[in-house]
């Protein structure tokens, strides 16, 4: 279960998003609903900013979500490969 992070709002995520799926529902944080989203909820979990603030175990639920997203709505091989997997991340 992913946790609840004290520097967010998850009001703000429904507000600025609406009721979508988030690859992070506790905290509506990466709307994974369309590819554009996707895409970008991608390039932002593997941000230094944004990764860090995430235990390893919930940065692979929300990769996790991502790519059944990804595989879903954009391609079924899945995101690209980052310079980093998300495991490597976790442990910086």
């Amino acid at each position: 279960m992913i946790l609840r992070r004290n520097d967010v709002s998850p009001e703000e995520g429904l507000h600025k998003y609406g009721s979508v799926e988030f690859a992070d529902p506790i905290n509506k944080k990466y709307p994974i609903d369309s590819p554009e989203h996707i895409r970008a909820a991608w390039s932002y979990l593997h941000m230094t900013r944004d990764y860090k603030k995430y235990s390893k175990q919930d940065l692979n639920t929300i990769k996790g979500r991502i790519i059944r997203a990804w595989k879903t709505k954009i391609d079924k091989k899945g995101p690209p490969a980052s310079k980093n997997t998300i495991y490597e991340l976790a442990n910086l």
